[in-house]
C-alpha cells in the first residue's frame, strides 16, 4: 500500500515535470528552427501538452482499463477550460480573443469538449465513435492549415547568439527524448497504482482519473499558459489551451477507444464532471464570443466553477 502511494505520487510528479520540460524544450526548438507563430501556438505546444494524456491513455487501454483515460480526459478538459484559462487571465490581466482564428477555434473547442459526452450516452465508446472523433480532429487540422496568412509571422522569442542557440538546441533535443522516456515511465506507474487504489479503496477508476490524473496531465498547458502570460505573449495562450482540449478530446480519446472500447457500467463518477464540463465549455465559449476577451471577473468565475465542482465531487463520494 505504502509502496503504491509512493509510486503514484512519484509518477504524477514525473508526469508534471516531464511535460513541463517537453513544452519548454519545444518552444526553444521552435525558436531555433524559426517556426511560425501559428504553428507554435496552435499545433506544436498543443500537441506537446497533450502527449501526457496520450501516454496515460494508451497505457490504460493496453491494461484494459480505458475508464481511467476517459476520466483523465474529462478532468483535464474541465481543468483547462476553467483553472488554466483563469490563471493565465489573472497573470495577463485579461486575455484578448478578438482574432478570427480564436473566435472560430472556440466553436471547435466547445464541440470537441461536448461530443465525447454525447457519444457516451449509451455508456459505450466503441470503434465507430472513435472514428467520428478522429475524423473531427483531422477536419480541425485541415481547417487550421487552410489559410496561408496564418504562416506569415515567424516566432522569434528572445534573441541570443548563434553558437549559444545551437548548443541550447542540442540540449533541448536531448531533453525532448528524456521527457518522452519519463512520460512512458510515469504513465505506467500511474496506471499501475491507480488500478491498485481502485481495487483496495473501492474507488471508481474514472473518479481517480478525473480528480487526480486529469489535473496532473493538465499541468503542462497550465504552466505554459502562465509562462506566456508573464511574458505578455497572450496570443499563444488561448491557441494552446483550445488546441489541447480539441486534441485530447478527439484524437487521444479516439486512439484509446480504438485500442480498447470504453464501456461504462456505472456512470455516476462521470455524471457531475460531465455536467460541469458542459457548463464550463458553454461559459468559455460565451466569454470568448461576447466581449472578444476574457476579463479578470470572468477568470474568478471560472476559478469558482472548478472549486465548486471539486467540492461537490469529493463530498458526494
Amino acid at each position: 500500500m505504502i509502496l503504491c502511494i509512493f509510486i503514484f505520487i512519484g509518477s504524477c510528479t514525473l508526469l508534471f515535470l516531464a511535460g513541463k520540460w517537453m513544452v519548454t524544450a519545444l518552444i526553444r526548438v521552435a525558436r531555433y528552427l524559426r517556426w511560425r507563430e501559428f504553428v507554435v501556438a496552435f499545433i506544436i505546444v498543443a500537441v506537446a501538452t497533450s502527449i501526457p494524456n496520450l501516454f496515460v491513455g494508451i497505457t490504460a487501454a493496453l491494461h484494459k482499463i480505458p475508464q481511467l483515460s476517459l476520466g483523465d480526459i474529462v478532468g483535464g478538459n474541465l481543468f483547462d477550460l476553467t483553472m488554466a484559462v483563469a490563471l493565465a487571465t489573472l497573470f495577463a490581466k485579461g486575455l484578448p480573443a478578438a482574432s478570427k482564428m480564436v473566435q472560430a477555434s472556440a466553436v471547435f473547442t466547445i464541440v470537441a469538449a461536448i461530443l465525447p459526452l454525447l457519444l457516451l450516452w449509451d455508456k459505450t465508446l466503441d470503434w465507430r465513435d472513435a472514428i467520428v472523433l478522429i475524423l473531427l480532429f483531422f477536419f480541425y487540422i485541415f481547417w487550421l492549415f487552410s489559410k496561408k496568412e496564418r504562416f506569415t509571422k515567424i516566432y522569434e522569442g528572445d534573441r541570443i547568439s548563434v553558437i549559444k542557440e545551437f548548443k541550447i538546441f542540442i540540449k533541448d533535443l536531448g531533453r525532448l527524448i528524456l521527457s518522452l522516456l519519463f512520460l512512458l515511465i510515469a504513465a505506467e506507474g500511474i496506471v499501475y497504482s491507480a488500478s491498485f487504489f481502485s481495487e483496495v479503496l473501492n474507488l471508481p477508476l474514472g473518479l481517480i482519473g478525473i480528480l487526480i490524473v486529469g489535473v496532473g496531465s493538465a499541468i503542462p498547458e497550465t504552466y505554459f499558459a502562465i509562462m506566456a502570460a508573464r511574458r505578455f505573449q497572450t496570443w499563444m495562450i488561448l491557441g494552446n489551451i483550445m488546441g489541447s482540449v480539441v486534441i485530447i478530446a478527439t484524437l487521444v480519446l479516439g486512439i484509446v477507444a480504438l485500442i480498447c472500447p470504453i464501456e461504462i457500467e456505472d456512470f455516476s463518477p462521470f455524471a457531475i464532471a460531465r455536467l460541469f464540463l458542459i457548463i464550463a465549455a458553454m461559459f468559455f465559449f460565451f466569454f470568448v464570443r461576447t466581449d472578444r476577451k476574457i476579463t479578470t471577473k470572468e477568470a474568478f468565475f471560472l476559478l469558482g466553477l472548478y472549486l465548486i465542482f471539486f467540492l461537490i465531487e469529493v463530498l458526494t463520494k
